[in-house]
């Protein structure tokens, strides 16, 4: 399997959630075993000699690719989700994304200054709810931020936004 035969297992929803938006359904891939086998195996390769000890998965599409690679790194999961989700006292940051402000938690104890954390999400478009995300898990003072996505869509230039904070990587490119 190569990135090219995922991409075309990759629905595109026109106007979804709002109009003028041109969603990347992944489900389609995810169908796939050998997609997600070759997703999985991908994020495995690229960060494990890296020193990763927590991969933090931003809700809700980072939760699907990235407990898999966890495990399979023998490091922990945390998840960044919306308010009202996680059960303990958490740290939170609102932001503007394209279509609206939005806000994303973490549990205050999910993550320490000795932490080396990549974070994971399914798309990178304009970077603001990864922007978000960099910022907040760097309130815990750790280590290192690494950034991976399943895809990017490279016409939004999400990425100049999160270079300054992070090392990123994404699997596909549109």
């Amino acid at each position: 399997m190569t990135a090219e035969e995922v991409k075309l297992q990759i629905r595109n929803i026109p106007d979804f959630p709002v109009k003028g938006i041109q969603f990347k359904d992944i489900t389609t891939a995810l169908q796939q075993p050998e997609c997600l086998r070759w997703m999985r195996d991908e994020m495995v390769n690229l960060y494990k000699n890296k020193g990763i000890t927590k991969i933090v998965g931003v809700e809700s599409r980072g939760f699907i690719i990235a407990p898999a690679v966890a495990m399979e790194l023998g490091v922990g999961f945390v998840p960044i989700r919306k308010p009202g989700k996680l059960p303990a006292e958490t740290v939170e940051i609102s932001y503007q994304k394209e279509y609206g402000v939005d806000t994303i938690q973490i549990h205050k104890d999910a993550l320490s200054a000795d932490d080396v954390v990549l974070l994971h999400d399914d798309l990178l478009a304009t970077g603001g709810t990864m922007a978000a995300a960099i910022e907040l898990v760097k309130k815990f003072g750790v280590k290192k931020v690494y950034v991976n996505f399943l895809i990017e869509l490279d016409f939004l230039n999400g990425r100049e936004l999160l270079e300054k904070g992070a090392q990123v990587n994404s699997l596909i490119h549109m």
